[in-house]
């Protein structure tokens, strides 16, 4: 699916919700406090995205969701990078996605960890008030 998406020229926010894995209220947030997320609008006046607009919502989210920055951080460090010409402003939309894929996948086995941990100590207990 990745592929394909990215030989498109332009995404509706729909779209880029599912992609990114954000909500549409973030999407539309998002544009309202980082200036330089302002995707064009088509005759209909819905939100039009291009990849590059696409690479800069997988740049704000890992800031803001992986690196824990604060919404007013994350613009200090945008600011920062755009000045310094980083590289990482420039990551393959592959990139962000295999990078956000990732965390998630961290995510979720740091919580199966979790439950496993609460299962061994439910079967100590067990096997203590058995015994």
């Amino acid at each position: 699916m990745e592929d394909k998406a990215i030989k498109r020229l332009y995404y509706s926010i729909a779209e880029v919700s599912r992609i990114t894995g954000l909500k549409q209220y973030v999407l539309r947030y998002w544009e309202t406090e980082f200036t330089e997320l302002r995707p064009a609008k088509n005759r209909a006046g819905n939100r039009i995205y291009r990849k590059s607009d696409i690479r800069f919502v997988f740049l704000i989210k890992r800031l803001l969701y992986q690196e824990k920055y604060t919404i007013e951080g994350a613009r200090q460090r945008l600011r920062k990078l755009r000045k310094e010409s980083d590289p990482s402003l420039q990551l393959s939309l592959i990139e962000l996605k295999r990078d956000d894929l990732l965390e998630h996948i961290r995510k979720e086995l740091s919580e199966m960890l979790d439950i496993l941990d609460q299962k061994k100590d439910e079967n100590v207990r067990g096997v203590a008030q058995s015994g």
